[in-house]
């Protein structure tokens, strides 16, 4: 199918002088929902030391993900009919609902429940953040403004370990959801004054209830087969292999409602009608995958196999966080200046599959600093690669489509997480299982107490070395497919005016609280 020169969108309003503002109020909502995550992982051996419950701990982070990305391309689709600021506030109120109840949980079944109400609200909090930036401002214009976005995703993946550990050991595990609700409450506030968005459309809507539900059940399926694979469940039994035959038939059948739905919940013209979008969503879909070995496993190398402290485990992941703002911004302002962008995507995933696979060089012998040079390679990547990928997906696509979209990229990032933590737990628990009870070369069954005790010290680090290398190995590979992505997408001019200042909007109707 031949793709059009320029995606076919109506032109955003005249960007606003005190967008900077409104932005972080935007800003500080998906803050929120990312801080949350790590807060509560940190806390929760707090918490199952006090309400028990240790054999369901999983699905109080099973129940927040399979809610987040129910909801997520279902409060992108209301935002596109309704009100987009109306169901971002709703979200953020959600959200705090969700929060609150959850540190009063007095068991752990309750506090799932909770949890799931937090995911509902999380969803659209994440779907309504990235729809209002493709909305306030022009794919040109948004490059101004991306180290923003990069400053506050670093920000929540190291300050969230930092703060769970700070609250959980002074407030207690209460507190872990309770600081959610002065933060949603000063959010709920800004964006109700300063956030003034183009009105959406009126009149009679039709809403996509068959979509919805095929949709629920079909990423329900994708989550939990990701979650229990491996753990729960071997990758082979018949309760993995079922939900994934359950989860594609379920996925012709969605596709096949989109096809007739009056307004279906993901448009299979976002789709079809760019080739960008699709290429942009596996460049999210794959790195997502990716970036989850990084995120969770370095931090776990360098405490087993370097010595780092697990207090510190935020600050373990600075450099690569420091290498995502630091190119982020670099490419948006190039972005802004020169309307060019497919080079960026293009390096970002060459550095990323480079950086995953010096990390899958890693060994017992690796020094921190070796690492931390590896993970700014890593950081790069991400930084040209999953920023870049979200303007050129919302560049792909009108504006009466821009929730459906920029929710349908928050779920391909979910669900790649998902899958990423399942292969990654799955390929390091085999790997060091399989080389931990390896006898250890040379050994003796009469050998002396400490000696036998100092051999199982280094196995065990053999282990986790090797774990870590299969892990960042397949990242590496899942990043090839990210590059070959990369170098399909088609450079087609951005919407807006180069170099153009913010400027107070033109009258037009707008939605307001």
């Amino acid at each position: 199918m031949s793709a059009p020169t320029t995606p076919t969108a109506d032109d955003p309003p005249v960007v606003p002088k005190n967008i900077r503002w409104v932005l972080l109020g935007v800003l500080l909502a998906m803050l929120l929902s990312m801080l949350d995550g790590l807060i509560v992982g940190t806390a929760m051996p707090t918490v199952v030391a006090d309400i028990g419950g240790i054999d369901h701990i999983s699905w109080v982070v099973t129940a927040y993900t399979l809610a987040t990305a129910c909801s997520t391309p279902v409060w992108g689709k209301l935002g596109d009919l309704f009100n987009r600021k109306h169901m971002f506030l709703g979200s953020i109120v959600i959200f705090m609902i969700g929060s609150l109840l959850a540190g009063q949980a007095s068991s752990m079944g309750e506090l799932i429940g909770f949890r799931a109400l937090q995911g509902i609200g999380a969803g659209g909090l994440m779907a309504g953040a990235f729809a209002l930036i493709g909305v306030l401002l022009p794919p040109r214009e948004r490059g101004r403004y991306q180290g923003m976005v990069a400053i506050i995703q670093a920000v929540g993946s190291i300050g969230g370990p930092l703060v769970g550990g700070f609250i959980t050991g002074h407030l207690g595990w209460r507190w872990a959801f309770y600081v959610n609700l002065p933060l949603g409450l000063i959010c709920l506030v800004w964006c109700g004054l300063l956030l003034h968005v183009p009105a959406a459309r009126r009149g009679k809507v039709a809403i996509d209830w068959l979509g919805i539900t095929l949709m629920t059940a079909m990423i329900s399926a994708v989550v939990m087969a990701a979650t229990w694979a491996g753990s729960t469940y071997a990758w082979t039994s018949w309760q993995i292999l079922s939900l994934g035959a359950v989860a594609a038939l379920l996925l012709v059948a969605f596709v096949a409602s989109q096809k007739r739905a009056a307004e279906p919940l993901l448009p299979p013209r976002i789709f079809t009608g760019h080739r960008n979008f699709p290429l942009a969503a596996v460049l999210l879909l794959v790195a997502g995958v990716a970036m989850f070995g990084g995120t969770l496993y370095l931090p776990l190398f360098q405490q087993s196999v370097q010595g780092a402290s697990a207090a510190d485990s935020g600050l373990l992941l600075l450099p690569m966080m420091a290498g995502t703002v630091v190119a982020s911004t670099v490419a948006g302002k190039v972005m802004a200046k020169t309307g060019r962008y497919k080079v960026f995507p293009v390096v970002g995933a060459a550095s990323l599959a480079i950086g995953m696979g010096l990390l899958s060089t890693m060994d017992i012998t690796t020094s921190r600093f070796t690492t931390s040079a590896y993970m700014v390679l890593v950081g790069i990547g991400t930084g040209f690669t999953i920023q870049m990928a979200n303007t050129i997906a919302q560049n792909a696509v009108g504006l009466r489509d821009m929730g459906a979209a920029s929710a349908a990229t928050s779920l391909f990032r979910t669900l790649g997480g998902s899958l990423g933590v399942a292969v990654f737990g799955s390929l390091f628990t085999r790997a060091v299982q399989g080389h931990a009870g390896a006898p250890a070369e040379g050994g003796r069954p009469d050998a002396p107490t400490g000696e036998a005790m100092s051999r199982a010290g280094d196995a065990y680090l053999h282990a986790v070395a090797h774990g870590t290398q299969q892990i960042f190995l397949v990242g590496a590979c899942c990043a090839a497919v990210a590059f070959v992505a990369a170098l399909f997408i088609r450079e087609v001019p951005l919407r807006g005016k180069p170099g153009s200042a913010p400027a107070e909007r033109k009258a037009e109707p707008a939605e307001t609280a």
